[in-house]
């Protein structure tokens, strides 16, 4: 089942804008604990969006914890709430569509059975957090 937002408008944001987009949604997972969080840049390979971030969690609890992590620091940083988003009554992989960058919030057998690192593989991984 998919969320919309009736009042979206569509972020034009630039490169450097994306990026830091990108990295606040890497911290709010982070911040959470989000497991072997990826970044893929796939605007040179896919019209579909710029960037995926897939990050894992361990439980229901948790993907939900990361996901409403996101969406709080997200809306207080650039007041964007995701275009759609879906699986949060599930739990076990949630989606959050931001337009220029989409989120996978997925457990680990779910994140092992898709593999959307191989299938995006072509795509550029980037560091958006340094450790």
């Amino acid at each position: 089942m998919t969320q919309s937002v009736n009042n979206y408008q569509a972020t034009n944001l630039n490169i450097e804008d994306n990026l830091e987009f990108v990295r606040t949604i890497a911290e709010a997972a982070d911040e959470r604990q989000g497991g072997d969080l990826v970044v893929l840049k796939i605007s040179e390979v896919s019209y579909l969006t710029d960037y995926f971030v897939i990050v894992t969690g361990f439980s229901r609890a948790q993907i939900r914890a990361i996901c409403d992590s996101i969406e709080s620091k997200v809306e207080e940083k650039f007041a964007q709430p995701p275009i759609r988003s879906e699986g949060k009554n599930e739990g076990d992989w949630i989606l959050l569509d931001y337009g220029d960058v989409i989120v996978h919030i997925m457990s680990q057998n779910t994140r092992e059975y898709y593999n959307l690192e191989a299938f995006w593989g072509h795509g550029q991984r980037i560091e958006v957090i340094n450790r």
